[in-house]
């Protein structure tokens, strides 16, 4: 695990995220699958430190947990019982474990011993604690009092008839839920009082969701009371697909909000029963423009281009309200997130970190009890390191500030893994955006292609290079060039370098001996061969990097980076393209003769188009751009005109 990762200064996010699964759902789903009778299929189940965690604690109390393909898991309940009645746990740092199994193994009249990770012995568990003392559960502190760890035993005495208990709402939603989904347990009928303001309440409507699928219905009274009928064992609904994590969500949502989008993100909406959906509430006070779909949301930067400061109370999405704390670098003024007290018992003191790493940025901060007002610098400040207190959230968040243009370092990106591993990569790729660029031979889109990637200041892949440089060294080892496994095996080795224009290569020179008809010809040969196209396509991957790339070639959008997001195929009519390449020749020196290169680019249109690997064809989500009649600037023009339009609501881009 690295301990620093380095992102480069971003200026455009755009792309698609399919998200993973939801933690709060996950770890819900797997308890209460393992407490209720019957076999449950749970799928898209999200595979982080925090639901390995929970897997680890239930295999251990002798649950039957069998993978049955990717994110797919069948759960045999126990019928309200855990096999296992004596265990030692180690919970991690996973707050939703360790409080609902607390809630869980103290009803269930056995001895346990559960610990975490140093920061979770410092999350206050008292009240829950006190809660479940009051139905005569045993449980000891093992170190302060108040905190983790704990030890359980079986319950020395259980009030007779109804049972009513209180616990705290203003500390944590989590001891509700770890008694909600517990108390079935007991057989009997309970009454549960919430004392002071519940928060979080979107996630107590989560676990309420979550427990009607398994049929135990939860009556309530506003947000004060609660009641479970007696006799409500958990019943396995048999399928649960866990829907993805809204939490997560913001952060690729209020990228497309900072950096013009459209971001596209998958896996949550209008449908979901998760609360930090309303996240994008938040985003459009701030002027974003927000697209809902059932099963997905695309967010875009306002059309002013500048966001609004924000002032609103955030207690029901305390996780998502960080994100806004990092939005407030790119509002019209100060932003104000009040009554988020909780922060202050996550995985660190989040009031206290957030103002810290934001006034690194350049920031004005103010912190208070339960409140944090940022105003934001005239620039960020550049080559910043971001600690992240062992929270995913504080690694996840400040990797926005990249989107401001400048470099900075997130220290111990590493704790993402507590619940989205693949953090990076994704948000690597939209903050990396592509624009593919194909169509056939002397069509322009080499030019064009270099054009479009210095105005918007983008890397730049010429893919026909890699080939004619294959081609070139394999001809020059002596191998024939339908060999596919030695030329792979070139292409996989290739000493080529990119800079200043020039193409280089084991140090020589090359530009105009791969531009030769010869090596031209080469190219097409080697290009048809699978093992060679598969030894170049991770080296044609790694030209993608911040602030994005433009990449021409013929299966630029269709297989190297399927997810680009604008794909043109730039054409010409072959008496067009026989004439460009004729002046490009002789202006060269070199003698041409037309009419051959006419036939020569029919020929080998034909041959492109007819080959099995990756034929010369419109992809038919690509933009068709004839340039016969048009200018290299004009084709240009053309083409950043569409990539504008992608920033503007839908109804208003003008896109085919």
């Amino acid at each position: 695990m690295m301990d620093a990762l380095s992102l480069s200064p971003a200026s455009w996010a755009a792309g698609t995220v399919r998200l993973p699964g939801s933690k709060s759902i996950s770890n819900r789903s797997l308890l209460l699958a393992a407490l209720a009778s019957g076999e449950t299929e749970i799928r898209g189940l999200l595979d982080s430190e925090d639901t390995r965690v929970m897997l680890a604690a239930l295999a251990t109390l002798g649950v039957s947990i069998v993978p049955c393909g990717p994110d797919v898991l069948r759960v045999t309940g126990g019928a309200g019982s855990f096999p296992v009645k004596e265990a030692d746990l180690f919970l991690g740092n996973a707050g939703t474990a360790f409080r609902s199994l607390t809630a869980a193994l103290a009803l269930s009249g056995g001895h346990y011993h559960l610990s975490g990770v140093a920061r979770m012995h410092e999350r206050p568990i008292a009240d829950l604690v006190d809660s479940l003392r009051g139905l005569g559960a045993d449980i000891r502190y093992l170190g302060a009092e108040g905190f983790p760890p704990l030890a359980i035993f079986p319950a020395r005495e259980t009030p007779s008839g109804e049972l009513r208990i209180g616990v705290r709402g203003d500390v944590s939603s989590q001891f509700l839920t770890a008694l909600l989904m517990a108390l079935p347990l007991m057989g009997r009928t309970t009454q549960i009082e919430v004392i002071g303001e519940l928060i979080s309440k979107p996630y107590i409507e989560i676990t309420l969701n979550l427990m009607a699928r398994f049929g135990i219905d939860v009556t309530r009274s506003g947000w004060q009371h609660f009641s479970i009928a007696a006799g409500q064992g958990g019943k396995s609904p048999g399928l649960l697909y866990v829907e993805g994590d809204a939490s997560s969500a913001s952060y690729f949502l209020a990228a497309g909000a900072i950096g013009g989008g459209p971001v596209r993100v998958e896996g949550i909406g209008r449908n979901s029963i998760q609360g930090d959906l309303r996240f994008t509430e938040a985003l459009q006070q701030m002027g974003a423009d927000v697209e809902m779909g059932d099963n997905h949301v695309v967010v875009r930067a306002p059309r002013s281009g500048k966001l609004k400061a924000i002032d609103a109370d955030f207690n029901h999405i305390p996780d998502a309200a960080m994100t806004l704390a990092v939005l407030a670098l790119f509002a019209d003024g100060v932003s104000t997130l009040r009554n988020i007290a909780s922060w202050r018992v996550k995985e660190t003191d989040r009031i206290a970190a957030m103002a810290t790493e934001l006034a690194k940025l350049g920031a004005t901060v103010e912190e208070g009890a339960d409140y944090l007002s940022v105003t934001p610098p005239a620039r960020l400040n550049r080559d910043v390191a971001i600690d992240t207190y062992d929270d995913h959230r504080m690694a996840m968040c400040f990797s926005l500030a990249a989107l401001g243009g400048v470099p900075l370092v997130i220290n111990d990106p590493g704790c993402v893994a507590k619940t989205y591993p693949g953090y990076f990569e994704d948000f690597a790729r939209i903050a990396a955006p592509v624009i593919a660029i194909d169509g056939p031979s002397a069509s322009g889109k080499g030019t064009v292609a270099s054009l479009v990637a210095g105005r918007l200041g983008f890397n730049c892949l010429d893919s026909g290079s890699l080939y004619r440089l294959t081609a070139l060294a394999a001809a020059r080892a002596g191998l024939p060039l339908d060999d596919e496994i030695r030329v792979a095996q070139v292409a996989a080795t290739l000493p080529a370098q990119f800079a200043a224009g020039r193409v280089m290569l084991s140090g020589e020179d090359v530009t105009d001996a791969i531009r030769a008809e010869e090596c031209s010809q080469g190219a097409s040969i080697v290009a048809t061969l699978p093992d060679v196209r598969k030894a170049l396509l991770e080296r044609q991957r790694a030209y993608r990097r911040a602030p994005g790339l433009v990449a021409e070639g013929r299966d630029m959008g269709s297989m190297v980076f399927p997810d680009a997001v604008l794909k043109v195929f730039l054409t010409a009519s072959a008496e067009a393209r026989a004439e460009r390449r004729y002046k490009q020749l002789i202006e060269k020196g070199m003698s041409a003769n037309i009419a051959s290169l006419l036939q020569d680019l029919q020929e080998r249109d034909a041959r492109d188009a007819a080959r099995s690997v990756a034929p010369l064809q419109q992809c038919a989500d690509a933009l068709l751009l004839d340039t016969t009649d048009l200018s290299v600037e004009q084709a240009v023009a053309a083409v950043l005109e569409w990539q504008e339009a992608l920033r503007r609501p839908r109804a208003a881009s003008g896109l085919p």
